[in-house]
């Protein structure tokens, strides 16, 4: 029995779904769309089986062939990253972090990390985390919004100040690339543990576009799957060589934070590791850098202020404040005409988290869709009609028209290889 004969509501909702996607442009740099074999894997079979443990160690029988599974999902990661180890347990890129922290040190322990409102993400020490509470988060900055580059002196200060255990070099709305080697330098003076938490730009790193820090001397990596990596939602912990950390984090895994895995996941983060290692994926991600800097040169053009100057890989930070609204308000004005965005923190922000002055975008999705350079600098002069011309049913008009024969001439693709 089909999902609409057996719960129409449910089917409804799928429905709806897929038409909006299909319909709106999704610029949210932490969203993508996967392929049909990375969906018809994350539905297989392996939804039915429980599989507490790791290959070869399980507690349930019947692992023949979930062993088989995660041992080619662990194998292609470690490919994909040059790592030595890998964990592809982890449920999301919070978890992965959390395991990474739990496995490693002890509690009160100090992590210097990147300040939230800089960049960093909520794991990373925000105040409603759970980590926070658990551990002692020292925060760096970038040294001077404008330009993106970060403080490397505050950072050396601050670790020779504090000591940290670990230091993490990783972001969430951070458009440039950090100098991993400087990273490594200042923890080895200190004695620190390395971390990347490179869930944005995992997808860059694996097409050869951006530096990888496992191979910069970082100790481990973290990820999300999802994003520019273009799997299932789900999380993924690298060790560059360390045996005993691998080991560590495998016990802060399972049966640390979570029980089960979810190896219909690991199924489909297989299948995407896979794309990940293709001569299209290679292709794919320099395009989405292209079309980032296309959006960014629109946006030069208007004087729109950028936070960093402008980007370095997929993602853009807007301070909209000149514009005279809020980030809240450009979320809603945008999607009211199918265009989609998320409203972000800024550097230096005066005004909340719920309704900051900033919007984060990026181009991982409609590169994924077949954008082409002049397309999303299309795309970049609509955001800015709207920006300039707030509730102007004329201007709405004409760029909902727009965003809709874009969406019918670049449908959602099943197959990328």
């Amino acid at each position: 029995m089909s999902l609409n004969q057996q719960d129409r509501e449910i089917g409804t909702v799928i429905s709806a779904e897929e038409k909006r996607q299909q319909e709106h442009l999704e610029l949210i740099p932490s969203e993508n769309y996967v392929s049909q074999a990375v969906k018809e894997a994350n539905a297989s079979v392996f939804t039915n089986k429980y599989s507490e443990g790791y290959p070869g160690k399980r507690y349930y029988g019947g692992q023949e062939h979930t062993d088989v599974l995660e041992t080619i999902a662990m194998e292609r990661a470690c490919r994909l990253f040059n790592a030595q180890f890998a964990n592809v347990q982890p449920h999301s890129g919070a978890p992965a972090n959390l395991a990474v922290y739990h496995a490693l040190l002890k509690q009160g322990d100090t992590i210097l990390a990147m300040d939230l409102s800089h960049g960093g993400h909520l794991t990373h020490g925000s105040p409603v985390t759970i980590a926070a509470q658990e551990f002692n988060f020292v925060h760096y900055k970038m040294k001077d919004s404008a330009t993106g580059e970060l403080d490397y002196e505050e950072l050396r200060m601050l670790a020779h100040e504090h000591k940290p255990n670990l230091i993490i070099a990783g972001f969430s709305a951070y458009t440039r690339e950090p100098d991993y080697k400087k990273f490594v330098e200042i923890a080895k003076e200190v004695g620190a543990i390395t971390m990347a938490d490179m869930a944005h730009v995992a997808g860059l790193i694996a097409g050869g576009v951006h530096a990888n820090p496992l191979e910069r001397g970082f100790d481990i990596m973290t990820t999300t799957t999802h994003k520019t990596l273009r799997g299932p939602r789900g999380g993924l912990i690298l060790i560059a060589e360390n045996e005993t950390y691998a080991k560590k984090i495998n016990a802060a895994v399972f049966p640390g934070l979570q029980g089960g895995p979810h190896m219909h996941t690991i199924a489909a983060k297989a299948v995407a590791f896979k794309e990940a290692l293709s001569s299209h994926f290679k292709e794919y991600v320099r395009a989405v850098l292209q079309n980032a800097k296309a959006m960014e040169e629109v946006f030069k053009t208007h004087n729109v202020t950028m936070i960093g100057g402008g980007t370095s890989n997929h993602m853009l930070l807007l301070d909209i404040s000149s514009f005279g609204v809020s980030g809240k308000e450009a979320q809603q004005l945008l999607e009211s005409v199918g265009i989609i965005v998320n409203m972000n923190i800024i550097a230096g922000d005066t005004r909340k988290p719920s309704d900051p002055s900033g919007i984060r975008l990026g181009t991982p999705a409609l590169t994924t869709r077949g954008f082409s350079k002049s397309d999303c600098a299309e795309v970049a002069e609509l955001i800015v009609d709207i920006l300039k011309h707030p509730h102007d049913p004329l201007i709405e008009e004409k760029v909902r028209v727009r965003v809709s024969e874009l969406s019918t001439k670049y449908p959602i693709p099943e197959t990328f290889v």
